[in-house]
């Protein structure tokens, strides 16, 4: 059984924190917060090394660098190295004696190299581009990795040499791929993902595999060490048909690949079993829809006998790591809004391990989180709760006791008044499901008293709430409001029929969840009827835009970073080869109709709801076109608004500590603009 004296410290320090003075969450304490991450346990269980991620408030931007805590021993508990730059991706060797990981540096991201016995540290590459999937190979005498190699722009005019000290305009950028930009890192630099080996001792890199095709993701060693199994689209039209995968093996010595699967649907993320003799992998046969479950399936290494093993789970499974005697796999899942570690059996039996994995999305309550296994079972991962971002903790299957390692924001949050975090369900008024979400109360909540109340609805709109510690979310019940973000239909963590209940009909009866959410906490009797406000991100902007098009209810709302117009967002956005049939049937020209019906500008003319309209400026994936749109028609309608572009943000605009900030801080004063009794400008 593993200790637990370091959590009880952890609890009765914070428990004395009560007796100090506290006070509620503010601003700038956005740029105090600190979170683990990637937490990898040792081989042999006694410790952790995880990335301490927090803010530079001067810079404002993250920081990571590499800790390392020992576990029957949380005194041992300091940064991996003296280097002040970031660090990640750290994988200890099969002996523990080793840990690899990567580091910027001026010329871009490298990987290293650090010896746990003398704390020497060493850098292992000089390549061309940061690389990532860090992987042992069996012996300690290998690291796999990939990394984009460069490619060259199309060229397609020869222009004439400028005359010499010319200051001329600066040469096309010109594309020809399906997929050329994405969100939050602009225009794709031409080139594929491959995969190479490195010496341990150091040396030269060389490339495995090959071809206009990429290789990303996890990758994973035979027992043998003469393969590495990895996932991959090497299908001759591999960028049409993005929504497929497969497994593949490369000889580490000739670079010959073989395929292993060959249905149509993504297979990814193989795992060897360390007695060589199976390969665990996720997937589904896609039947081209809105939402499918990853299953895991197994298969002998050769690619024979292959089989779904976790049938009776109607959850998708990530993560999968085998236990030492390749009897069964740790996994990771989201159920009812949280997420849990379990085990299964080459049997499907299901083994839940703990519930309260995540804490690493600060912005808003999303799933997150990340786990590790040693050979003896020990399982180290990180804790979310209500009140904090992740810590470390560790516990094993049969094992009650959770050991939390870490306390990173004792120094701040300890002394901060905190809105309680509070589950709710309700029945749909529409088909009688159960519908989940979460009440955060304000600090010092009287329930004698009445509150406004603020709905927040998450982005996806395949995703889910939870639980979890929200900087967003706590400034809004600091300042009095009662929080309100529920998971309607379409969310993920309750099977795959209720996911896929938008296919082809979004938004639409999510709609009336959330507004049956709405009555049920305003059926708790604390909540001023007339001060309603809503507000939501991304698929939760689209909601929120369809919300006041729909009801006169709310007071006001901030639609943030919405999509409006699906025929306009579906060829414009960085994505904009991924919604026909899976989102709506056909390309936008071919259902001009359908794509518009669920277009929430197809409902501006009902809007009376004064309504802020907010996105960033970079934003690729609901582009600023979109909201625009939204902001010029309420204009011309002469409806209460106001347009809010954020310099320098993509879709995530909280990536930026003050860009959460703004994004909060303009919220709440405009939703204060239109409470009772408020002056109005």
């Amino acid at each position: 059984m593993l200790r637990t004296t370091f959590t009880i410290f952890l609890l009765l320090m914070v428990a004395s924190s009560y007796s100090q003075v506290q006070k509620d969450f503010e601003y700038l304490d956005v740029f105090q917060l600190e979170y683990a991450a990637d937490p990898q346990i040792s081989p042999n269980g006694d410790y952790v090394v995880y990335r301490r991620t927090g803010f530079d408030i001067m810079k404002d931007r993250s920081k990571g660098n590499l800790w390392i805590v020992g576990i029957d021993n949380p005194k041992i508990h300091h940064k991996l190295s003296t280097r002040e730059v970031n660090e990640s991706n750290a994988r200890w060797s099969p002996s523990g004696d080793r840990i690899a990981f990567v580091s910027s540096t001026d010329e871009g991201s490298e990987i290293y190299l650090y010896w746990t016995e003398t704390g020497a540290m060493a850098r292992l590459t000089q390549i061309e581009n940061a690389p990532s999937s860090l992987e042992w190979s069996p012996d300690g005498k290998s690291i796999a990795f990939t990394m984009k190699v460069n490619a060259k722009a199309p060229v397609i005019a020869k222009m004439p040499e400028k005359p010499e000290k010319a200051e001329w305009a600066k040469a096309p950028r010109i594309t020809d791929r399906l997929k050329h930009e994405a969100d939050g890192s602009g225009y794709i630099k031409p080139g594929f993902t491959h995969i190479f080996t490195i010496p341990a001792e150091g040396g030269t890199a060389r490339q495995l595999t090959s071809g206009d095709f990429n290789h990303s993701g996890n990758l994973s060693w035979s027992s043998d060490g003469s393969k590495i199994f990895f996932s991959a689209n090497r299908n001759k039209d591999w960028e049409y048909d993005f929504r497929n995968s497969e497994i593949y093996s490369v000889d580490v010595q000739n670079g010959n690949i073989d395929q292993l699967t060959e249905r149509n649907g993504p297979d990814y993320s193989p795992v060897v079993s360390p007695n060589g003799k199976h390969i665990a992998y996720l997937g589904f046969e896609d039947k081209v829809q809105t939402y499918q479950t990853d299953k895991l399936q197994l298969m002998n290494i050769d690619g024979s006998g292959k089989k779904v093993i976790s049938v009776g789970l109607d959850r998708s499974i990530s993560d999968p790591v085998w236990d030492a005697k390749s009897k069964g796999l740790y996994f990771k899942y989201n159920d009812l809004g949280v997420t849990k570690i379990a085990y299964m059996g080459l049997n499907g039996k299901v083994t839940d391990i703990t519930a309260d994995v995540g804490g690493t999305s600060l912005g808003r309550p999303y799933a997150s989180g990340s786990y590790s296994v040693s050979r003896d079972g020990e399982i180290a991962y990180t804790l979310s709760r209500s009140d904090r971002p992740a810590d470390v903790a560790v516990t094993e299957k049969g094992d009650n006791n959770t050991q939390i390692l870490t306390g990173l924001n004792e120094d701040l949050l300890a002394h901060r008044n905190l809105g309680k975090v509070e589950e709710i369900w309700y029945k749909s008024s529409v088909d009688q499901r159960d519908i989940q979400g979460w009440i955060v109360y304000p600090p010092n909540f009287d329930e004698n008293k009445t509150y406004p109340l603020l709905v927040e609805n998450h982005g996806g709109p395949i995703l889910n709430y939870g639980p979890h510690f929200s900087a967003e979310i706590q400034l809004y019940a600091s300042q009095g409001y009662v929080v309100f973000y529920p998971n309607p239909r379409g969310s993920t963590s309750y099977g795959e029929e209720f996911g896929n209940l938008l296919y082809n009909n979004y938004p639409g009866e999510d709609y009336n969840d959330v507004m049956d959410g709405v009555d049920a906490v305003i059926e708790k009797g604390f909540i001023d009827t007339n001060e309603l406000f809503v507000t939501g991100g991304s698929a939760g902007g689209i909601m929120t835009a369809w919300i006041i098009g729909k009801t006169n209810r709310f007071a006001a709302a901030v639609v943030a970073k919405p999509v409006v117009n699906w025929i306009s967002k579906t060829l414009v956005a960085d994505n904009y080869f991924g919604y026909a049939e899976s989102r709506y049937p056909g390309q936008p020209w071919e259902n001009f109709e359908g794509y518009w019906k669920f277009s929430p500008l197809s409902l501006v003319g009902n809007v009376e709801t004064p309504t802020m309209v907010m996105v960033g400026m970079d934003d690729l994936r609901t582009p600023p076109s979109e909201a625009k749109q939204l902001y010029h028609a309420l204009k011309l309608r002469k409806v209460e608004t106001v347009l809010v572009e954020i310099p320098e943000a993509s879709h995530g605009i909280a990536a930026r500590p003050s860009n959460l900030i703004t994004k909060v801080a303009h919220t709440l004063a405009w939703f204060e603009k239109y409470r009772s009794g408020s002056n109005q400008d």
